[in-house]
């Protein structure tokens, strides 16, 4: 096979041309769009890894012109600066793939041997819908491949199941999806059935007939109906009522909505977003959710990773949202202490905290530099304990339980959670030594000797 590369790092273009005479492949190297270019006009690629920053023309721009003078060859887009709106427009582009820099070499070859086998084809050619604000940003791998994500699925139409914890964003992820898709023209209708009157749920979600019951003076459309040529987002799907869920499948099966008191349906059309912090493979074994609706919802999942598991996009999402308070007359800045505090902290509420936390301390600095100090107070973290305390209790019944008694419970127990303690510090400290004896408060050396 014939591979074209076209990155300006030199390094990446070596590496990568290795990798493929290492495959078996032949491969050229272009520095630039205009190189590239030039080259596939006089000869033929089996696939081409492009980067987006150029020099010169980018890489967004020259896609479109390869594609017209290979269009046999699949492109793998390489990005170190990706973000949803150049994923969606790389997919959109006709790329195969999309992966941020820096990547392995074992995660090039796979994408190399996957683009090759397959040959694809362009995934999305509906055009763009309205430009609306960036409100989902991140440069960590996670996010990065939740935006590959977005862009894959957005013109499909597929249902999509969004998952993670409370305050990740998965409200922004599924207006994401719908400004990027075909019927990005028609109605978001966001449901949270949590938050409607039990009593009804069936007429908000499927409408009424007049006199359907008591206090129905006029006929109603339903949420539902109201979404026809648009798209449902039903939030916190874990919590629709199993006799809701029943009606709902019926409802995504053969798309006719049958407000109450009617008996006619009614045809409508409208593609399905869910979202849910809940493990709904778990409730579907409780009995608490129909499996064949979570196969109705989940054909494409999303799963959002939680702020501590991404602690790069912290001052990212820091600054945005300090951003957008300054625009609105509050001018602020923060320290380099502030941020390493930022990064410093968990963030159980994740971003939804995080945005707050912005808030609490621009308020306090009153338009001047955000200092640790302005931060909101960490929450008193003591309800853990117990957790804690079960868990070392549990390892001791579990020793002590043993045909023979242990005589060196304290030494056991050390060798079992220290490992871990190290491991979780120095990853929290990108595995700087200093700053991570220092959180432990114990010597460099003895740090050392404890890691060796």
């Amino acid at each position: 096979m014939n591979l074209l590369i076209v990155d300006d790092e030199e390094s990446i273009g070596w590496a990568l041309r290795r990798l493929a005479s290492d495959e078996g492949h032949a491969a050229a190297v272009a520095s630039s769009a205009e190189e590239a270019l030039e080259l596939a006009d006089r000869q033929s690629f089996d696939l081409i890894l492009l980067d987006i920053r150029l020099p010169g023309a980018d890489g967004l721009s020259a896609m479109r012109q390869l594609k017209k003078l290979q269009p046999q060859a699949p492109i793998v887009v390489m990005t170190a600066f990706g973000n949803l709106a150049t994923a969606v427009e790389a997919i959109r582009n006709g790329a195969f793939d999309y992966v941020t820099k820096p990547f392995d070499i074992e995660q090039a070859a796979s994408v190399i041997s996957r683009a090759l086998a397959q040959r694809a084809a362009p995934l999305a050619q509906a055009p763009r819908g309205p430009n609306e604000p960036e409100e989902l940003i991140g440069a960590s791998p996670g996010m990065q491949d939740v935006f590959k994500r977005i862009a894959l699925v957005a013109d499909t139409g597929a249902a999509v199941l969004i998952t993670g914890e409370s305050g990740t964003g998965k409200e922004l992820v599924a207006r994401a999806i719908h400004r990027h898709s075909a019927c990005a023209a028609g109605p978001l209708v966001p449901i949270n059935l949590a938050a409607l009157n039990p009593s009804l749920v069936e007429s908000e979600l499927f409408g009424h007939t007049r006199g359907a019951f008591t206090g129905a003076e006029q006929a109603r459309s339903g949420l539902l109906e109201l979404a026809d040529g648009g798209t449902v987002f039903f939030d916190e799907a874990g919590d629709i009522p199993l006799a809701v869920q029943v009606k709902l499948l019926r409802v995504l099966e053969q798309h006719e909505v049958t407000p109450v008191g009617d008996t006619r349906p009614r045809r409508t059309s409208f593609r399905v977003i869910a979202a849910t912090h809940r493990d709904l493979r778990g409730d579907i074994k409780a009995g608490r959710f129909r499996e064949d609706l979570f196969f109705r919802l989940a054909v494409f999942e999303i799963g959002l990773p939680p702020l501590r598991e991404r602690p790069e996009d912290i001052p990212l999402l820091a600054e945005l949202f300090l951003r957008r308070l300054n625009d609105m007359g509050q001018p602020a800045t923060f320290s380099a202490a502030a941020i390493d505090e930022m990064r410093r902290r968990r963030w159980r509420g994740n971003v939804r905290e995080l945005r707050n936390a912005v808030e609490h301390a621009a308020l306090l600095a009153r338009g001047g530099t955000i200092f640790p100090e302005h931060l909101p107070s960490l929450p008193n973290t003591a309800a853990d304990a117990p957790d804690l305390n079960r868990a070392v209790q549990e390892w001791v019944r579990s020793r002590l339980a043993m045909p023979v008694a242990p005589d060196n419970l304290y030494q056991q127990f050390l060798d079992d959670v220290e490992p871990t303690l190290l491991s979780a510090v120095l990853e929290r400290t990108d595995n700087n030594r200093v700053a991570a004896a220092h959180m432990l408060g114990i010597h460099r050396a003895t740090l050392r000797k404890k890691l060796h």
